[in-house]
């Protein structure tokens, strides 16, 4: 090829990477594309034309997604400060950082246990025969079955059943064995709870309503704030890519999108973003981390069945055409024009006559 024709390759592809970047920025897909410089490049002379020797690159035949960047936070679920439901002192508090399982001791209050259950309502009467029916009674019932102290179906019915099945529990406990649970004696959450930070401590007088401590759920998810240029890529249960500190990647679900929320900025004045709330497909990807700062790729643009070779093949052909070089069997070159579509991943779509899935492209080193 002649000393002009690299030249000009040179650059043409410096400003094939600038309109690339610019695609970049517009899409937010952080493609990472490098200028790439031809290895044996002479900036005087002609080069002598021959077999291609140096990098190449594959035509391949697939699915192309582009995708969007945004900066999440990864967190536990759920979390609320909970507060006591007994007055007297306080004796008994969980460790930071435990987990409190279905019918574990939460905390004591005159050195009497409160236990934790699982229900949507708050406990707001005791539990005894001769009460009305009631959705906390069917919670009620439904974690006595699942402690394996109930046979029955759970209903919203307080029976004889019940009775018995709280008078097992109690004695498997060292409690009074009653058949009753008066109000303050268990409180009920949606699941098991991660203990966080104590705000009381052992010896405090409590009443009804005192904070003794925060909890969140013990599952995690991500926290996003999407710019509102973006809104439309929110989607509920759309598949994302998460990227967590330590480098480890694994896919998330998007579980709720809330509506536009303007907030100060950094720079100062106010922006309006989108929340969201993703939901780690792999619980146990998150490892150690109990709160983290990861990158979030959502995906944009898809293109199925397409044809792509990565992003330091393409060269200009002249202002306003982009071709490849395509090595032959021979070793020998040929340059292929062709029309682009989109950049994702380091790669880019192409289209063309004589282009071809298998095909090695000249790719320059880097």
């Amino acid at each position: 090829m002649p000393g002009g024709a690299n030249r000009t390759r040179q650059s043409i592809r410096r400003v094939l990477i600038g309109v690339t970047l610019g695609v970049t920025v517009a899409a937010g897909a952080g493609l990472g594309i490098r200028e790439a410089v031809p290895a044996d490049a002479d900036e005087g002379g002609d080069s002598a034309v021959g077999a291609h020797q140096g990098a190449t690159g594959e035509v391949e035949r697939g699915e192309l997604t582009g995708s969007t960047t945004a900066s999440g936070t990864l967190r536990f679920a759920g979390g609320r400060t909970a507060d006591s439901a007994r007055e007297g002192i306080l004796t008994g508090l969980p460790a930071p950082g435990s987990v409190v399982h279905l019918g574990d001791r939460l905390y004591a209050v005159d050195n009497v246990p409160v236990f934790l259950l699982h229900g949507d309502l708050p406990a707001w009467r005791d539990f005894g025969t001769g009460m009305d029916e009631g959705p906390d009674v069917l919670a009620l019932e439904q974690s006595l079955r699942e402690l394996g102290f109930l046979g029955q179906q759970p209903d919203e019915k307080f029976t004889w059943r019940t009775a018995a099945a709280i008078r097992k529990w109690q004695d498997t406990k060292g409690l009074e064995v009653t058949g009753r649970l008066p109000l303050g004696s268990v409180v009920f959450a949606d699941g098991d709870l991660r203990i966080g930070t104590l705000t009381a401590e052992p010896g405090d007088r409590v009443g009804p309503g005192a904070g003794l401590f925060e909890t969140t759920g013990t599952s995690q998810v991500v926290d996003v704030d999407l710019a509102l240029a973006d809104q439309r890529l929110a989607v509920a249960d759309k598949k994302v890519h998460l990227r967590l500190p330590d480098g480890a990647e694994t896919t998330g679900t998007i579980s709720s999108v809330g509506t536009p929320t303007e907030k100060d900025a950094s720079g100062g004045g106010k922006e309006t973003s989108v929340p969201v709330v993703i939901t780690p497909d792999d619980p146990a990807a998150a490892g150690s981390f109990q709160q983290a700062s990861v990158t979030v790729d959502i995906p944009s643009e898809q293109r199925a069945d397409v044809l792509s070779v990565p992003v330091g093949a393409l060269l200009a052909l002249d202002a306003r055409r982009f071709g490849i070089e395509v090595v032959g069997g021979d070793g020998g070159t040929r340059q292929v024009p062709v029309t682009t579509g989109l950049f994702a991943g380091g790669r880019v779509e192409v289209s063309g006559d004589g282009v071809r899935a298998g095909q090695r492209v000249v790719v320059p080193n880097r």
